[in-house]
């Protein structure tokens, strides 16, 4: 069965991973290189998918490898700059002689390393969110997260369910933060949303009250949506209540981590964005065809690190064992048949929804992937 490792790595550590063999020392390993933003302003989402990738390789290993082969992991903390995650991706293909690239926590860092991959034809799958980075097509890349477009689209979708149709954008000055700027003006023409007002703010500013002033000023304004990562949206949602504006706020995808809710503390309360299934897990209906496994991710997770699971921990976990089952089906790892088997992934339920790619779409994640939730109490809640 095509999708077998890839559905039940998450829950034991005995692995059904087929085709093992006895003694994983002994066979050529399959290398996998990964970059992340473990430290830096990114961390809360690089940490988690350091964690994820060392834990998933260590266990793969115990239970024995993938077809008899062990997993050697080499993973480089970029601090979220993107010069490094570009030298470290050189390191990766010239020196560590990698088969896959699993990484590039931040678009920034993912674009940077893109270049490199095409030129040295080697498979990269990508943990960040815009959309640029699979729009176009390149080859050799391919990415796990849902993209900016899609959380706009969610966002808008939502905002017209509620009677909302007068939206004011604020975005960071960043890669994520730029292309979301980018697609989310795209997409309200498409939705017959009116932009009324357009503010920036730079990624390590500690107070955007100036930006939020001309927005709570606005009477055209009906909702506020934030698009950035780290610790800036955490910002913008405390200087937004501080302010006293009443305005519905939505966040991107970019803050689906308790991490948020931490930083931004009681002002998160009422928050709306879009999210994987996996921060709500436990409310999911039976049927849904994530849960059994956002549900067995979320156990193994908290168990090992005894910390609230967070998305970007899934798009490292999903990123990994796309790579490895496509090893599997590619019967090795010669790089043009594992970019291709990659390519050919169909119908693989992971953290992130139902992934099905294909020549044309290197993500393979549909609008529906996406949940709309709200911060209620200090926590996710599924918005019904």
């Amino acid at each position: 069965m095509r999708n077998r490792l890839l559905s039940t790595m998450a829950g034991v550590v005995g692995l059904a991973l087929g085709g093992l063999a006895g003694t994983v020392s002994a066979a050529e390993p399959i290398k996998i290189g990964a970059i992340v933003s473990a430290t830096g302003p990114a961390s809360f989402l690089g940490d988690p998918e350091k964690k994820v990738l060392e834990l998933y390789a260590d266990r793969i290993n115990q239970a024995g490898g993938v077809d008899g082969r062990p997993v050697q992991l080499t993973v480089y903390d970029d601090g979220g700059a993107a010069d490094k995650a570009a030298s470290f991706t050189k390191r990766l293909i010239e020196s560590d002689k990698v088969d896959v690239i699993v990484g590039g926590t931040t678009t920034a860092a993912t674009m940077a390393a893109a270049p490199l991959v095409e030129r040295g034809e080697v498979p990269f799958i990508s943990l960040a969110g815009a959309v640029v980075i699979v729009e176009p097509v390149r080859k050799w890349v391919f990415k796990t997260p849902h993209t900016d477009r899609m959380a706009a689209e969610k966002v808008m979708d939502d905002m017209k369910a509620r009677g909302l149709t007068k939206l004011a954008l604020v975005s960071e000055d960043s890669g994520f933060g730029k292309s979301g700027r980018e697609q989310t003006l795209a997409v309200a023409k498409e939705r017959g949303i009116e932009l009324v007002a357009d503010e920036t703010y730079g990624a390590k500013d500690t107070d955007v009250t100036a930006q939020l002033t001309k927005i709570r000023n606005n009477a055209a304004a009906q909702a506020v949506l934030v698009f950035g990562l780290g610790q800036g949206p955490a910002v913008v949602t405390k200087n937004y209540r501080q302010l006293g504006i009443a305005l519905p706020l939505y966040q991107s995808h970019g803050v689906a981590s308790k991490e948020f809710i931490r930083l931004a503390g009681g002002a998160a309360e009422g928050v709306r964005l879009p999210a994987a299934g996996l921060v709500v897990a436990a409310q999911l209906p039976a049927e849904d065809p994530q849960k059994k496994v956002v549900t067995e991710f979320t156990k193994v997770y908290e168990e090992a690190f005894s910390s609230e699971v967070s998305t970007f921990a899934g798009h490292a976990y999903d990123g990994l064992m796309i790579a490895l089952d496509a090893v599997k089906r590619a019967g090795g790892t010669d790089k043009a048949k594992l970019r291709d088997a990659i390519e050919q992934t169909k119908g693989y339920v992971g953290t992130g929804g139902t992934v099905t790619m294909s020549a044309k779409d290197h993500m393979g994640l549909t609008l529906d992937a996406f949940h709309m939730v709200e911060v209620k109490q200090g926590d996710w809640a599924l918005v019904k």
